[in-house]
């Protein structure tokens, strides 16, 4: 069986529009539109491309989210009051749960890779049949690698 590969050029894709939660609006009118490109077969993660004029807004994630920013410029206002600048190449990882403000000053293009999270029993499954599958040669060995790597970076990160 052959599993197609969906590819999308997201500077050029047509958008719907996706209305902001109205109550989240704090200062402007941003007006905020998207379009999903692919879905993973189980469901649980997807890739969305997302375009937002000028305005300020509280965004809660309720999905673990990515995002590539294609154009654009916004400033973060993280839950403890730290501001990050953002701009085309930048990257971000939201978790689900957390909150932040969204400042746009130029409209923003981004894609985003979005992940429901799930129950750390069900998560352990998964892991443990990702690792039967890489030991029967079905997964990317780099998978393996990467999760190493995230694994070192949590212990550098508890040292400092």
């Amino acid at each position: 069986m052959t599993i197609p590969i969906l590819t999308a050029t997201a500077a050029a894709a047509e958008l719907t529009a996706a209305p902001i939660v109205p109550d989240w609006i704090m200062a402007g009118t941003p007006q905020a539109s998207c379009k999903a490109v692919g879905f993973s077969e189980d469901r649980t993660s997807y890739i969305m491309i997302w375009e937002c004029t000028p305005g300020r807004f509280r965004w809660h994630y309720s999905e673990d989210e990515t995002v590539v920013l294609i154009s654009g410029e916004l400033f973060l206002t993280m839950e403890n009051g730290q501001e990050r600048r953002l701009v085309a190449g930048d990257v971000a990882f939201f978790p689900a749960g957390s909150t932040c403000i969204w400042r746009i000053t130029k409209t923003v293009r981004k894609v985003a890779v979005l992940r429901k999270t799930m129950p750390a029993p069900i998560g352990l499954l998964v892991r443990i049949w990702s690792k039967l599958a890489r030991i029967r040669g079905r997964l990317n060995p780099h998978v393996e690698r990467l999760s190493t790597e995230k694994v070192t970076m949590r212990a550098m990160q508890r040292a400092e």
